[in-house]
């Protein structure tokens, strides 16, 4: 079965990046662009696991994370690299800190398992 992965993400040309870079390796996506829309999502469609954006409108990347943090698996994403940003994520409870684009396909894959199909 094919793990789904739900991305958080309000720039449209990021979230065209990641879903290249992830259905390429055979991962389905659902997509949000805003906080609320993601906590929404991350409720309804119970992924296998969240990539959540840190700077969103509406509520942002932390407090989406802190709403839905029960369900496990949620890793931040962000242009920002500063340490202050890696450790509030943390905080909010994602559950791995801040990911690089180059090393996006490298931590999904470790933190579920290989798609299949």
């Amino acid at each position: 079965m094919t793990k789904r992965i739900l991305v958080v993400e309000d720039t449209e040309d990021n979230r065209q990046i990641i879903r290249d870079l992830l259905t390429s390796a055979g991962y389905e996506l659902i997509e949000a662009v805003d906080g609320i829309e993601g906590v929404a999502a991350a409720e309804r469609e119970k992924p296998d696991l969240i990539l959540m954006d840190i700077q969103l409108p509406g509520i942002d990347g932390y407090e989406a994370t802190r709403r839905i943090r029960a369900l496990d698996g949620a890793i931040a994403i962000s242009g920002t690299t500063f340490a202050r940003a890696s450790t509030a994520a943390a905080l909010a409870g994602a559950t791995t800190r801040m990911v690089s684009l180059p090393r996006l396909c490298t931590v999904v894959a470790t933190r579920i398992a290989e798609p299949t199909g």
